[in-house]
């Protein structure tokens, strides 16, 4: 009898715990998602505080904030393409700017691009998937055809072609208007601006495809037709019950693409179509280094692996929320 009471106890405390618990212990037991997750916590902070007196100190480094163009103040011909040690811990390139602080300030554009492309796919695909799953009918139809159509141009060319026409208009400085205040703000950032909207027109496809399929999902379900049934509103329905259920696997799922926008602003900056030089891009930096691989290969490696590191957390942690938040992986 004791023993049964024992197996009830231990089953009502299974009961008890919330799925968000049940996730966050399985994500805690992902030994490779946990330490993604630490890695991307460190790099996060050393972007930010790149500024600090400290990191300063390290890098040996006078550089202007983020908005500005990048320069180096303290940099000379003198210690061009000086080696790791010394003066400069990782070395310094070919106009004898530190290689240690460009890196640093490089993450703040891989970040930067991660965090303004992701919040481009969750908020506009998104909104475009529940707008077509939830009414369905012609208005899915004619908007599930738009995405189609977008999907017959390969992302990475229209990209390209993108920054292409934005350069363009760039290098001849004459636009006025909208395109004029286009120009300005992107040269402030140091060429970012273009490269957000090149990645932000044409990122939330894939988004809206799986916000859709998840509407479709949701919206036949039992405490859906519950709300039809006491009159709420579409819009009630739409933000009180179906976007709460359907933005966590969003999020989770735009988690493991955050490594390719990452790489995608590291290869457009690899073939010049990325930000502006001098502003700091491991792109650039692995470009630049390219040219004397054979002789200052550390020129290449530093960029190289801090794009790698970044990428690898982003992938590990996207794994582990994905297989933590699964109930099927989880034997549910």
């Amino acid at each position: 009898m004791a023993i049964e009471e024992t197996k009830t106890l231990v089953l009502t405390k299974r009961k008890e715990r919330s799925p968000a618990q049940a996730a966050f212990r399985q994500l805690l037991k992902n030994k490779f998602a946990v330490g993604g997750g630490i890695l991307i916590i460190l790099i996060i902070s050393v972007a930010l505080f790149a500024d600090n007196s400290l990191i300063a100190l390290i890098t040996k480094q006078e550089i202007k904030p983020l908005i500005a163009p990048y320069h180096f103040a303290k940099t000379s011909f003198v210690d061009n393409n000086a080696p790791p040690g010394g003066k400069f811990l990782f070395g310094a390139d070919y106009l004898g700017r530190d290689l240690l602080s460009r890196t640093i300030y490089g993450a703040r554009v891989s970040l930067s691009m991660a965090l303004v492309a992701s919040m481009v796919s969750i908020v506009v695909g998104i909104a475009y998937g529940l707008i077509s799953g939830y009414f369905g009918g012609l208005i899915d139809n004619v908007m599930m055809r738009i995405v189609d159509y977008l999907y017959c141009f390969p992302f990475i060319i229209f990209v390209i072609l993108m920054q292409v026409v934005f350069k363009a208009f760039s290098r001849r400085g004459q636009a006025t208007g909208l395109m004029g205040i286009l120009i300005k703000a992107n040269s402030q950032m140091g060429g970012m601006l273009f490269l957000f909207i090149a990645i932000g027109l044409i990122n939330w496809i894939d988004m809206a495809r799986i916000a859709r399929g998840q509407v479709l999902s949701y919206k036949e379900k039992e405490f859906v037709e519950a709300a039809r049934a006491v009159g709420s509103s579409d819009i009630r329905i739409i933000f009180r019950h179906i976007l709460p259920n359907i933005i966590g696997p969003c999020i989770i799922r735009e988690t493991l693409t955050i490594p390719a926008y990452i790489f995608y602003e590291a290869f457009l900056s690899f073939i010049g179509l990325g930000v502006n030089p001098p502003t700091p891009s491991w792109g650039i930096m692995i470009s630049e280094g390219v040219q004397g691989l054979r002789s200052y290969p550390f020129q290449t490696f530093v960029p190289g692996i801090a794009l790698t590191i970044t990428t690898l957390a982003f992938n590990f942690l996207g794994d582990g929320l994905r297989d933590a938040f699964d109930p099927r992986l989880r034997g549910e």
